[in-house]
């Protein structure tokens, strides 16, 4: 109590005075704000912040007067201590509020939906659900990040097609919603920039897997968007933030309580990341497989995680009358080329030449290599023994690709967007020694011997008979009124 009540100067107060008052016993009226050092120790010792603290603090990192050193300070704190579902709101909230709100037409306010993954390894959902929610009479606002750890970023991919601009301004997000019914744009200063500051910082302070601190940035992006519903794709696993499902359903749970609590509609889908999600990770190469999806085809984990999302999100927002109804029409978007016409609408109206987003989007898989980055080298890998496929572990997949450069060390630096790998098995299929079971793209010298090691460790061999690949999808967790 005390340590949430104390304002003023930062002298603490008299020994034994636990009202957090002044001499006369009355509160101060108008109390000073707390100094970043104070805000820094009470949350350091297990204290509580009131909604003026996190205010404070947000308005310092926008403002620049919080030096790098005390937003990592407090950044570990929150890490430490954590934070209470009303803290979590305010962060929240208060991070939204550090920039621009977008508007839109009234008429659209139940069709607006989005969609976040926590991040994963081949994870190129978001390519495709946002063109098939848009063939669907939604409209999708999505704005995505750049890879983040060993997890490749949505931007980056769709950076890979030539011409691409993910930079849009929020009147311009307006009109390409109109042409499109969906977009995937970058963060930009005058959105959220307060989550730009502390995203960075988090990168490079070991505190991602803070679950206020996760659940503030998500949230806040999405509330600018004036959505209708959201669904977060919350992933759990070795290649993930959270190793077990049991602490991934905490992060849905904050993320469904903290929505609820801001008047925003979330349901988290907990899925598993031990794997990569379908047969390809890396920039282009997951470019070439969202666009199989959209053809109809393509790794069925995918679609199958596709079309759970897309069905939770339609009932979510009123535009199926249940899940399984909202995920036949997202079905149907894939199968019927509708959802592939909104993406090629969506690349030509986001700078993309209409030529090369036609050829893209009509082009056999062969054709559609030739038209984005490759990589100058292949190399496959054999199966070391004979084996039915248990696993193929998707972290250390994912770490060799950042160091051939399909991921950053450093904010900014350049992705060799050609970079990547393909699975040529299934988890489930029986392999015989020496059969080739994963094709790597590289653009510089053959891969090193520790390389070589840590891919053929990611595969994981048994003895068991072959059998069907379980779906990535868990369980749902839905907002109380659902």
């Amino acid at each position: 109590m005390a340590a949430s009540m104390r304002v003023g100067t930062g002298a603490p107060p008299a020994p034994g005075d636990l009202s957090g008052e002044g001499s006369q016993g009355l509160p101060d009226p108008s109390p000073e704000p707390k100094q970043l050092p104070e805000l820094i120790r009470m949350k350091r010792d297990g204290g509580r912040l009131s909604e003026a603290d996190i205010r404070g603090f947000v308005a310092a990192v926008v403002n620049g007067s919080a030096q790098g050193v005390q937003i990592g300070a407090m950044l570990m704190a929150i890490r430490l201590q954590g934070m209470d579902l009303e803290e979590t709101s305010v962060l929240t909230q208060a991070l939204a509020q550090s920039g621009q709100q977008l508007e839109w037409p009234e008429a659209w306010h139940q069709q607006l939906v989005d969609k976040h993954s926590t991040g994963g390894v081949g994870d190129k959902v978001s390519l495709v659900l946002a063109p098939a929610l848009a063939a669907c009479g939604c409209k999708v606002p999505m704005i995505s990040g750049r890879g983040l750890g060993h997890t490749g970023g949505t931007l980056d991919k769709l950076e890979s097609v030539p011409g691409f601009n993910v930079t849009q301004r929020p009147e311009q997000m307006q009109a390409l919603l109109e042409q499109a019914g969906c977009c995937i744009v970058g963060q930009s200063e005058q959105l959220v920039p307060a989550d730009g500051i502390l995203y960075a910082a988090r990168d490079v302070t070991a505190t991602v897997d803070s679950l206020p601190l996760i659940t503030a940035s998500i949230l806040s992006k999405k509330l600018v968007e004036g959505l209708s519903a959201l669904v977060v794709d919350v992933k759990f696993g070795g290649a993930a933030v959270f190793p077990n499902q049991e602490q991934a359903r905490e992060l849905a749970r904050t993320l469904v309580g903290v929505g609820a609590s801001l008047g925003l509609r979330v349901a988290a889908a907990l899925t598993a990341m031990d794997k990569p999600l379908g047969r390809c990770v890396g920039n282009a190469l997951e470019v070439e497989e969202a666009l199989l999806c959209m053809d109809g085809a393509g790794p069925p984990d995918l679609r199958d995680l596709v079309t759970t999302l897309g069905g939770a999100l339609l009932w979510l927002s009123g535009h199926a009358g249940t899940q399984a109804e909202g995920a036949a029409r997202v079905a149907a978007a894939l199968d019927d080329g509708s959802a592939l016409g909104r993406f090629e609408r969506m690349l030509a109206a986001q700078g993309v030449d209409p030529g090369l987003a036609r050829a893209l989007c009509s082009g056999s898989p062969a054709e559609r290599r030739q038209l984005l980055p490759r990589a100058q080298q292949q190399e496959e890998l054999l199966a070391p023994a004979d084996g039915t496929v248990e696993l193929v572990r998707a972290l250390p997949l994912a770490l060799v690709l950042h160091e051939l450069g399909a991921g950053r060390n450093r904010a900014g630096e350049p992705l060799r967007l050609g970079v990547g790998a393909e699975l040529l098995v299934d988890v489930g299929q029986r392999l015989r020694r020496g059969t080739p079971w994963l094709r790597v793209h590289r653009d510089g010298p053959a891969l090193s011997g520790p390389q070589r090691r840590a891919l053929q460790e990611a595969l994981v061999l048994s003895d068991r008979a072959p059998f069907a690949p379980p779906s990535p999808f868990a369980e749902l967790v839905l907002p109380p009124q659902q």
